[in-house]
């Protein structure tokens, strides 16, 4: 008994400092600049003050190390493109100065290259917009953990998905409130909670409602007025119940500034600190670590589409953007034949890494969230960065695709005098299509496959003023190709492709009606009973534009394909092209607005579908058009619901029968009569937007910037109940042509008859990246596929050679670990809707 009173206080005394410590509030304040490039400054004096306050913050860090923890200098920036800046403007030293200040907590990089507006934007160029701080991942040993997407209203579904995959564990949004149609922003229904994808990862997601104005909680410069806003959240009934934790984070401070340099985050934690709270300088990660270790089990996983808003303003540069979304759909052809090349000339790459780097980087910087274009810098000037932007990408991505394709011909073996080329297919499955291959003349010919010695379907076709041989390419193999030999003389005969009568085109699925505007009035399926798809809605039918009068033609016909150009001049100057192919299925559509404009314009799309339900996909995820109550994927509020993503496709179904809209260049879409508030989900018409100033003549640029040429290519495919795997095996089949180039042989490596180099055992998986690593061939190849199912699947993924060792990797080619191969084949596992990245290495 003589021991138990003194232990008795002890154990009492520690009790009672455990529940002070549990009980005292934690305060994260989080300093930043919030970077509006190109709309507070321009390039040179936004690299000027990326340079300036880095050094700064450093300099700060290295000052207040005796400081304890809680007041030591701390800095966020919020795109990894002020670690590029630092990089190519500072020495190695400097800059591994930096690099240990993110190691050891002072310093903070998000994912992202700068604060995005990534509505709209395809998957493939979010993850290759990340790339850069991947490398420096690799070359550092640093991690990146957050990612951002501020000052913007809304947020899409899938974008945490490729956050998640890209190894980021924690997200925070501070929006504007201004220039916006999007309600409630200041009443949202979580103020913190994990954001969930299809696939069910997740991200910590910090996004408070909007209690005052952006200069506090819920905007993005929390942090402002530090000492008002942390007496807002102490003594503020509304946010309190809205916010019960005890950890609470106040990020931002440069507002719009151009600098934010002084130590007044130092001097308010100081002085803010009492017995009841304690207030820390913020590198955000400590603030989320902090939250999950004492309150992650207490949130809901929500996931949900909020639409899109500033990013719309991207189709104001309607003919730019598409340029964009071209050149990362491309870039699988070019990606894919650079890794076959590499594989037998490995140093293919060495000389284009630099390029490389840059283009990966402008995938993120193209959509930099000022689309808005309302700032001190003006519109042209921005519209000239954004041109440059687009500019840099295409220029790589042309460059390294007609490389590729040139090398490649000198690879495949060739014997015999005759011309010979080859068709490759970019797809993980083999397929069907017509290829183009150009030609000087066109004299009598005809064309053999040399791997069955069989004729196949030909006919010459003129496009863009350039001769081209077209043939119908059967059962091409999955990411490989088969050769063909050109002959002389007619050769055997086949019928055409499709008849024509006036105003009419038919085959043997479809018997379609074409006005002389461009617009198809009458779309019957054979196959389903002659049943007519087309159901004229707002006075607009299929491919409408609005057009009235103008001529129609037979441009080119025979046994491949038949196409009717239709040319309008009322009210704007349009060519269109309606393409029938043999034994497919698609109708090939190209439209051509060959003249400026200022107003919005969209083309109508009108079907006969009963209780239609939408799917489209949209950024990294497919999602269905309507509110989580009625089944479908968009928040019940808090959301803006006219003009919704469209990447690769949209499906318009319902009682069993439904058409697939391929999208092969615009970025959004509006259901029938939507508006921001109304959900339309009940009128089967999408109205895609071939461009214009969505939300008025103040925000985005002026007039298309000028431009009068815009191409913008559709497809559409008829079907039965809607299958994502399908839709999606559609878009990708009209969005990526075959590749054809001439065979040389002068260095043969690959067979002369047809190759094989990957193939997918699952026909719901299909792969969506093939490429060399981006640390050089050396380390392998990186494969990326998608489930497009709405279950797991078990997977073999096979190369010809065979797969020496492989290893998960992050979606921006970060090691995670170790993965299985089974008799030289990669073996395994997605969740429904997984995105996953191997590295691969051969045998």
């Amino acid at each position: 008994m003589k021991n138990f009173f003194p232990k008795f206080f002890v154990l009492l005394l520690l009790f009672l400092i455990t529940q002070g410590v549990m009980a005292q509030k934690r305060i994260y304040l989080a300093p930043d600049d919030h970077t509006d490039y190109m709309w507070r400054g321009d390039e040179a004096e936004y690299e000027n003050a990326f340079l300036s306050m880095t050094d700064y913050y450093l300099n700060q860090m290295d000052a207040t190390q005796g400081n304890p923890a809680p007041y030591q200098a701390r800095w966020n920036a919020d795109g990894s493109f002020w670690l590029w800046v630092y990089q190519k403007n500072r020495t190695d030293a400097q800059f591994k100065r930096l690099i240990n200040r993110i190691k050891d907590g002072h310093f903070s990089v998000p994912l992202n290259a700068l604060v995005l507006s990534n509505g709209g934007t395809p998957a493939e160029a979010i993850l290759r917009g990340m790339y850069y701080p991947g490398l420096l991942q690799r070359t550092y040993d640093v991690d990146f953990p957050l990612a951002v997407a501020m000052e913007n209203q809304t947020l899409p579904y899938g974008l945490s998905s490729l956050w998640a995959g890209s190894g980021a564990k924690y997200s925070w949004k501070g929006v504007c409130n201004c220039a916006s149609h999007v309600p409630h922003l200041s009443n949202r229904d979580r103020e913190i909670y994990y954001m969930g994808g299809r696939d069910g990862s997740r991200v910590l997601m910090k996004w408070n409602s909007i209690f005052l104005n952006h200069k506090s909680v819920g905007g993005y410069a929390e942090g402002r007025f530090p000492h008002e806003t942390i007496n807002f959240v102490e003594t503020d009934p509304v946010f309190k119940a809205a916010y019960p934790f005890p950890i609470i984070g106040v990020f931002g401070k440069g507002e719009d500034d151009l600098r934010t340099i002084d130590n007044e985050f130092i001097t308010a934690a100081k002085q803010l600190t009492n017995v009841n709270r304690k207030v820390i300088v913020s590198n955000q990660l400590d603030f989320f670590k902090d939250f999950e270790t004492n309150h992650g089990a207490e949130l809901e996983t929500f996931a949900a589409s909020y639409g899109n808003e500033w990013e719309l303003y991207s189709a104001s540069m309607s003919e730019v953007s598409a340029k964009v979304k071209r050149a990362i759909e491309k870039l699988r052809s070019a990606d894919a034949m650079a890794t076959l090349v590499s594989l037998k000339n490995p140093a293919f790459m060495d000389n284009r890494i630099a390029a490389r780097d840059k283009a990966m980087l402008n995938f993120g910087l193209y959509f930099e969230h000022n689309w808005t274009a309302d700032g001190r810098v003006l519109r042209s000037a921005r519209a000239d960065w954004q041109r440059k932007i687009q500019s840099e990408i295409t220029s790589y991505v042309d460059t390294l695709y007609n490389d590729a394709k040139k090398q490649l011909g000198t690879m495949i073996a060739r014997s015999g005098a005759n011309p010979k080329f080859y068709v490759f297919n970019s797809l993980s499955w083999s397929r069907t299509d017509y290829a183009d291959f150009p030609v000087t003349n066109n004299g009598v010919v005809h064309v053999v496959d040399v791997t069955s010695g069989e004729q196949v379907p030909s006919q010459y076709v003129v496009i863009n003023g350039k001769t081209r041989l077209r043939i119908l390419a059967s059962n091409v193999p999955s990411v490989g190709y088969k050769v063909y030999e050109i002959r002389s003389g007619a050769g055997n005969s086949f019928a055409g492709a499709a008849i024509t009568n006036g105003n009419t085109i038919e085959n043997d699925f479809y018997r379609i009606t074409v006005s002389n505007s461009g617009a198809i009035t009458s779309l019957i399926d054979k196959k389903q009973g002659n049943r007519e798809f087309v159901r004229k809605i707002n006075d607009r039918t299929i491919n409408d534009l609005g057009g009235i009068g103008g001529s129609l033609v037979i441009e080119n016909a025979g046994p491949v394909s038949v196409t009717l150009r239709a040319n309008s001049m009322n009210p704007y100057s349009v060519v269109t092209r309606i393409t029938l192919i043999r034994d497919s299925s698609r109708i090939e559509i190209q439209n051509n607005i060959m003249q400026n404009f200022s107003e919005i314009l969209t083309w109508g799309y009108s079907f006969n579908v009963n209780s239609p339900n939408v799917w489209h996909e949209e950024v990294g995820a497919v999602i269905r058009a309507k509110r989580l109550a009625d089944g479908g994927h968009y928040a019940p509020r808090n959301a803006r619901y006219d003009w919704l993503t469209i990447n690769h496709f949209a499906d318009i179904s319902g009682g069993g029968v439904g058409v697939t809209l391929s999208n092969a260049d615009a970025y959004y879409m509006k259901l029938g009569n939507s508006t921001h508030t109304v959900f339309d989900t009940t009128t089967p018409q999408l109205n895609i937007l071939a461009g214009g100033q969505v939300d008025g003549p103040n925000l985005g640029i002026p007039n298309q910037d000028g431009d009068s040429r815009f191409l913008q290519r559709f497809a559409l495919q008829t079907h039965g109940a809607f299958n994502q795997t399908l839709a999606m095996k559609f878009s990708l089949e009209h969005q990526n042509p075959f590749v054809t180039h001439a065979v040389s042989g002068t260095s043969p490596s690959y067979s002369e008859n047809n190759y094989s180099f990957l193939t997918i055992s699952d026909p719901d998986v299909l792969l969506w990246a093939l490429k060399p690593a981006e640390d050089g061939i050396d380390q392998g190849i990186v494969t990326r596929v998608w489930n497009q199912a709405n279950a797991a699947k078990n997977y073999t993924l096979s190369l010809t050679p065979k797969i020496l060792s492989a290893t998960k990797t992050t979606h921006i080619e970060t090691d995670i670990a170790p993965a299985s191969i089974i008799s030289g084949d990669l073996s395994a596992t997605l969740t429904a809707h997984q995105i996953q990245t191997h590295r691969l290495q051969l045998q």
